[in-house]
């Protein structure tokens, strides 16, 4: 109870400076009645309506995962914001393959089958994004492509 009471208080907290930060996003045209402050109040609100929920009626205490699956849990979050930060200077191949076949050997330990999935995620991902979403996604690092 405790628990769902806090994160509860934090995302009101949170959904507060979302609307404040939304009144200080330029006027929209005159085209768009409503203007780009809109839809962000209109998460922000929903966000303290759940919120709210949580903290008039929270659920039973959680069982927490033990401290290895913690660890799990932060060594694939650095990985994911190493890969975030490694997209630009690296392009988008080789980031992904390695992020997909560490998080792939994370998931399931077989030194065989990770690095394989992680380049086949990485092509068939770079493949989907790139021709069938229209995304202007660079293979490789820019000094690369030429």
């Amino acid at each position: 109870m405790k628990t769902d009471r806090n994160f509860g208080v934090v995302m009101i907290l949170c959904a507060l400076a979302y609307i404040a930060s939304a009144y200080n996003l330029p006027p929209g045209s005159m085209f768009d009645k409503l203007g780009p402050k809109a839809f962000p109040i209109i998460v922000a609100v929903g966000a303290i309506l759940s919120a709210t929920t949580m903290i008039l009626r929270p659920d039973a205490e959680p069982d927490w995962p033990a401290i290895p699956t913690l660890l799990a849990l932060a060594f694939a979050s650095a990985v994911l914001v190493a890969y975030a930060y490694a997209l630009k200077p690296f392009g988008f191949l080789v980031p992904t393959a390695i992020a997909a076949g560490v998080l792939s050997y994370q998931i399931s330990p077989n030194a065989r089958h990770a690095p394989i999935v992680g380049i086949c995620l990485s092509v068939g991902l770079f493949i989907v994004f790139k021709y069938a979403l229209g995304l202007n996604l660079l293979a490789f690092p820019r000094a690369l492509m030429g």
